[in-house]
């Protein structure tokens, strides 16, 4: 029986260039690009915050035909947040023009009474401490994932520590895992954080793939082969999103289905990186989802055709 998934973090408004590209203002955010690909899968339960008069009414209504349920999405005066970058040629790295966090700086979640009971809980890469406060507001029982950033790793070590605590899966590009732990083999980093709380946790590299490091084993999931990547920009939350999810609408979390939650995180970060924004991540289907995670198994099978 599926399950609800809630999914905390940022709704912005992202300035992009790219090779192929520029594009102003258009729908970002870490919790944007998780619930829409999570939305392929179950009921999504958004938190988040933006402008009383400066975020477009078509971007509420994309997120509210895809199902998402937008009672947690607050409206208050201010502006939403912004963030600006470009990325290299080769996208082997971007640099930040500009970032406006607008009301983003003064987030406090409010997670509606009606939310309280979900079973499946996705944190963005916000404040450890708004993300203690999420746990604190929803009942016992949930399945928590999380992600977190350099920033927090850097100024929020004891709250981040805490949130892992609670966590039972951290997803977190090698970078930040090395950081993390001052370790730079990925599988001693993986060693260290679980340890530090996190049943399971996922290091992702980008287009080379992510590794699941679990109890039962560990498991490597490829990147879905492109032929032109126009803009990365959301797609580890999309990652994300595919894989919880899945794992929502199947309600289970035990090796295996941690493992195929992750190939369908992988074919919809994928679409993400065709487009600019969320536009491929909004339209794909559940058909060529499953295509893709066709494609990303019979990369890795050794069974005879």
């Amino acid at each position: 029986m599926s399950q609800n998934l809630l999914v905390v973090g940022s709704v912005a408004l992202d300035s992009i260039e790219t090779r192929a590209g520029k594009r102003d203002e258009i729908l970002g955010g870490a919790a944007t690009f998780i619930s829409l690909a999570a939305s392929r899968f179950c009921q999504v339960q958004l938190v988040a915050v933006i402008g009383e008069n400066d975020f477009p009414d078509e971007h509420v209504r994309l997120l509210a035909a895809r199902g998402i349920d937008l009672a947690g999405l607050e409206r208050v005066p201010g502006r939403t947040f912004r963030w600006a970058g470009v990325y290299a040629n080769d996208f082997s790295s971007r640099k930040t023009l500009d970032t406006q966090l607008g009301v983003f700086a003064s987030f406090r979640p409010k997670v509606p009474a009606a939310y309280a009971s979900s079973k499946y809980i996705m944190l963005g890469n916000i404040n450890p401490e708004l993300q203690l406060a999420v746990l604190d507001a929803v009942q016992g029982g949930h399945f928590v994932a999380m992600d977190t950033m350099n920033l927090w790793i850097e100024t929020a070590r004891d709250a981040l520590g805490a949130v892992m605590r609670r966590t039972d899966l951290l997803t977190i590009n090698d970078e930040e895992a090395f950081l993390l732990t001052g370790e730079r083999q990925i599988a001693r980093a993986a060693i260290a954080i679980r340890k530090m709380g996190p049943k399971a946790v996922i290091i992702k590299r980008g287009e080379h793939g992510a590794f699941l490091f679990h109890e039962d084993g560990v498991f490597f999931a490829p990147a879905y082969l492109l032929e032109e990547v126009v803009d990365p920009t959301g797609a580890g939350d999309s990652f994300a999103g595919g894989l919880l999810g899945h794992l929502a609408s199947e309600d289970r979390t035990d090796f295996a289905a941690l493992k195929r939650g992750m190939l369908f995180g992988a074919a919809i970060a994928s679409a993400t990186c065709e487009a600019f924004g969320v536009e491929r991540t909004a339209k794909i289907t559940r058909e060529e989802i499953d295509a893709r995670v066709a494609s990303l198994r019979a990369l890795t099978s050794l069974d005879p055709t």
